[in-house]
């Protein structure tokens, strides 16, 4: 019997198959995957359906590619332009760190980043006394690791590494959470191998932000590669039906070349991102590092236990 390419699901959050749709599918007659569609750069637009859970206010997609389709290409995907921003990346990773420290308040410990990509996080906290463990279902990614890095991960999801129970002082999911087949099952794997008191740390695009709500349809973060989309109230929601107890919201800033950024700004802003590109060219800025918001959101939560 042939797979379906799609899948329905329920609410993540709450088990509610009560929903309706805020964006419906334009997908139109097309049934087949665009190539290279499900990697760590993807970023082509939603296509499918969006709903909103009548019962808890959640939005996911669906029908959506089915989850276990969607892993088969993440994991055997090239992907030479995400990593081609890894400068950028371990800038944004070197402040992430702070920010973590900052919560931790003890001398660095261990720390799991799970969907690490090509490790950049891994990386900065290893340099920064940690010791780091990196899962990431992408096979080429794992290699670039080891490569550039020296650094190994274990290929796969977080289930597929067998961690001890309450084995890490903190557990990191930068841009995950959105791509995971079950949110709610991976963040309390995440919680099941953090010890009491652990902080599991995540960083998100919040569909109820003044810009994403400004944007719409159009805004960037709307992506086929994102199967949910969390407000700061259901992250709160998911987060304590997790066993934590959230300790810091506040804007994620990232940091990328600046003719990276109008290339994924282009097919929402058309035109306009050529210019852009030609202008940040012409006065040599095109390769420099800024600094970008469009509703990403950092939130650190602590597990709760006698320790905590």
């Amino acid at each position: 019997m042939t797979r379906s390419i799609f899948e329905s699901i329920k609410c993540n959050l709450c088990g509610s198959g009560n929903s309706l749709v805020v964006y419906p599918s334009f997908r139109g007659s097309s049934v087949e995957i665009e190539s290279d569609e499900f990697r760590s750069s993807g970023d082509e637009m939603l296509r499918d359906p969006l709903v909103k859970c009548n019962d808890c206010g959640f939005q996911y997609v669906t029908p959506r590619i089915h989850s276990e389709l969607a892993l088969e290409e993440y994991t055997n995907a090239i992907d030479e332009t995400f990593v081609s921003q890894a400068k950028g990346r371990e800038l944004t990773f070197k402040r992430c760190l702070k920010e973590v420290e900052s919560a931790w308040k003890e001398k660095p410990g261990s720390v799991l980043d799970v969907g690490t990509a090509n490790g950049s996080f891994l990386k900065v906290a290893k340099d920064g006394g940690w010791v780091v463990e990196g899962c990431e279902p992408n096979k080429w990614m794992c290699k670039w690791c080891w490569d550039n890095y020296g650094i190994e991960i274990n290929q796969g999801t977080v289930f597929d590494g067998n961690y001890d129970n309450e084995k890490f002082d903190v557990v990191t999911l930068w841009d995950v959470l959105e791509h995971t087949a079950n949110a709610m099952a991976t963040l309390k794997e995440c919680a099941r191998v953090l010890r009491p008191g652990g902080l599991v740390v995540v960083n998100y695009p919040d569909i109820g932000s003044w810009i994403a709500r400004l944007m719409g349809r159009k805004w960037v973060f709307l992506l086929s590669v994102h199967y949910f989309y969390f407000t700061k109230k259901t992250i709160r929601h998911a987060f304590k039906e997790s066993g934590f107890d959230i300790v810091r919201v506040k804007p994620h800033f990232q940091s990328l070349e600046m003719d990276y950024v109008i290339e994924r700004a282009t097919p929402y802003i058309g035109g306009l991102g050529n210019t852009l590109r030609k202008i940040s060219n012409g006065i040599g800025l095109g390769k420099t590092q800024i600094p970008y918001w469009v509703g990403q959101t950092l939130v650190i939560g602590k597990k709760r236990g006698e320790d905590s």
